[in-house]
């Protein structure tokens, strides 16, 4: 009797201790992917990810949380609180220097990065009725800048003093997501919104579809004037309705982010799965059409995850300038 108890307590303890082995294990297949509000490109690109996880990396649990986007998803990575994030990269730059007036109390010193994807484009969107056609115009009118302290609001902030302007130049500032600012604009509460997303992100697309817009050009030599990490770009004539002309633009590029406590199998695995599911990525959302393997590398202000580096390395992905 003695020797069948001490064997069934050695065998509940082995069990009770691989059980305990397993859970890191476990803990570690959990995916929380960091994106934005429901109405701009990171939310439902990051639906799209989070079926390609599902699907191709063994044993993964992804999950979509919606956020404030870029400095929010940053400081949430710092803290362990998500797997992967979407930011803009003067965001990601900001954040890994601890710039205290774009959001960040400290330096995020556990960020790394997994991939650059898409190219932001910065759209200042008026309703005719506005009057407003350049960027002189927009002062004293009223606009949305972006959820408070986000990428949208900084990428503003930027383009504004470019063109000479402060938010005390205008005649009312609106920190609001997308989908809100264009409610606003239908019910002629607001006269412009300016949104950093992909090209035909739904906000803009839903407001075109409701009230005739105009959008508005930022000059080539305003984009020189505010720098790096700031591109000239043009939004392409019909990307939204009524819009029949292509329109002088600034872009920054996108970053997909991941944290150092994550295993260099997982994150290579990730990277992997999504470089090789581009196709399902553009059919979910056209600013996907954007990502290329051969720019995977470029700009990235942070130091890269060892297993997303391990994937482009078999890729002969190197970065610019290498």
């Amino acid at each position: 009797m003695h020797i069948r108890l001490t064997r069934s307590l050695l065998g509940a303890a082995t069990a009770l201790a691989l059980a305990g082995a397993s859970l890191p294990a476990q803990a570690q297949d959990f995916i929380n992917i960091l994106t934005g509000g429901t109405s701009g490109v990171y939310y439902p690109l990051g639906v799209a990810i989070s079926k390609v996880f599902s699907e191709k990396v063994p044993g993964s649990r992804p999950s979509v949380q919606a956020t404030k986007a870029s400095v929010e998803n940053l400081n949430l990575l710092q803290q362990g609180k998500g797997e992967i994030g979407f930011t803009l990269g003067d965001s990601l730059a900001l954040g890994w220097a601890g710039d205290e007036e774009a959001g960040f109390r400290g330096k995020l010193d556990k960020l790394r990065g997994m991939t650059a994807i898409y190219p932001n484009y910065i759209q200042i969107v008026a309703s005719k009725d506005s009057g407003i056609k350049t960027l002189a115009d927009l002062k004293g009118k009223r606009i949305s800048v972006g959820a408070p302290k986000s990428g949208t609001e900084l990428n503003a902030r930027a383009i504004l003093a470019g063109a000479g302007l402060t938010y005390k130049d205008l005649g009312k500032v609106e920190y609001l997501p997308f989908g809100e600012s264009v409610e606003l604009m239908k019910n002629r509460q607001l006269d412009a919104t300016l949104q950093s997303a992909g090209l035909g992100v739904s906000s803009i697309r839903d407001l075109a579809s409701s009230v005739p817009i105009v959008v508005v050009e930022i000059p080539a030599a305003i984009v020189d004037k505010v720098g790096a990490p700031y591109v000239k770009v043009m939004i392409p004539a019909n990307t939204y309705e009524g819009q029949t002309a292509a329109v002088p633009a600034a872009a920054v590029v996108n970053y997909l982010v991941t944290h150092s406590g994550m295993s260099d199998d997982k994150v290579y695995q990730m990277t992997k799965a999504l470089y090789e599911s581009l196709p399902d990525l553009g059919a979910a959302h056209a600013a996907a059409k954007d990502i290329k393997l051969e720019s995977a590398l470029v700009g990235m202000p942070v130091p890269m995850h060892p297993g997303a580096q391990r994937y482009f390395d078999e890729k002969g992905v190197k970065k610019q300038g290498s």
